[in-house]
């Protein structure tokens, strides 16, 4: 499966493969200093879950888009990727076709699922007796109306972000890369990660584009 999804990124000149990976311990030493924008995992490594992979990579990475392609479909497996971090689930079945499409969808901030795992979660709802409404895009005024007096005021919000935390915010919403900002601010990735990971924990927020979305629907970014 790697070989053919290597074959499908390089067929694509927007995408770039930057590290393959045959157990889990291999790409979590991998991934402490390598900072990427989306992961690719299967559940079942030869020397530990894949939902290790997802959780650490959350941990170190917090704004890397994690999808899962596996060939387990059942509902165990689903639910326990999204509660580790996962953004989408694939089948192994009929990926290779639109995996570069799903890998844009994930950078855009998608979900993307195979059909019979948007089905499990619909069924899942259901079963609770929940009807998922649909969510008002983040930074809307109804989304902002939704989070109600549990969300605090900008001032409040602007005073809990450090100086430090506040340059990296206004770097990352220009486009720089986290080694770039590091290089710029005289820091490592790793202390760049952690503000972003305190910046994401402040705004309340769970990605890049909801942290810029949200510091400027507060005002705090221009």
């Amino acid at each position: 499966m790697r070989a053919r999804i290597a074959h499908v990124v390089a067929g694509h000149a927007d995408l770039a493969l930057v590290r393959e990976a045959a157990s889990a311990g291999e790409i979590l030493d991998w991934l402490p200093q390598h900072p990427i924008e989306v992961l690719l995992v299967d559940l079942g490594l030869p020397d530990q879950s894949g939902l290790d992979v997802i959780r650490a990579c959350r941990q170190l990475q917090p704004d890397c888009a994690v999808m899962v392609i596996t060939i387990f479909g059942d509902e165990a497996n689903m639910v326990q990727a999204f509660e580790a971090g996962a953004s989408g689930y694939l089948l192994k079945d009929g990926t290779e076709s639109d995996l570069a499409l799903h890998i844009r969808s994930l950078q855009a901030g998608g979900s993307p699922m195979s059909p019979i795992i948007a089905r499990q979660l619909l069924r899942r709802w259901q079963q609770a007796g929940v009807t998922p409404p649909p969510a008002p895009p983040r930074g809307t005024r109804d989304s902002r109306d939704a989070r109600d007096a549990r969300e605090p005021g900008p001032a409040l919000v602007a005073e809990r972000l450090s100086p430090r935390e506040f340059e990296v915010l206004d770097l990352i919403s220009r486009g720089f890369t986290y080694a770039e900002t590091a290089q710029r601010i005289g820091v490592s990735v790793t202390t760049v990660q952690t503000h972003v990971r305190n910046i994401y924990g402040k705004l309340d927020v769970h990605n890049k584009s909801e942290a810029i979305y949200e510091a400027r629907d507060l005002g705090l970014l221009p």
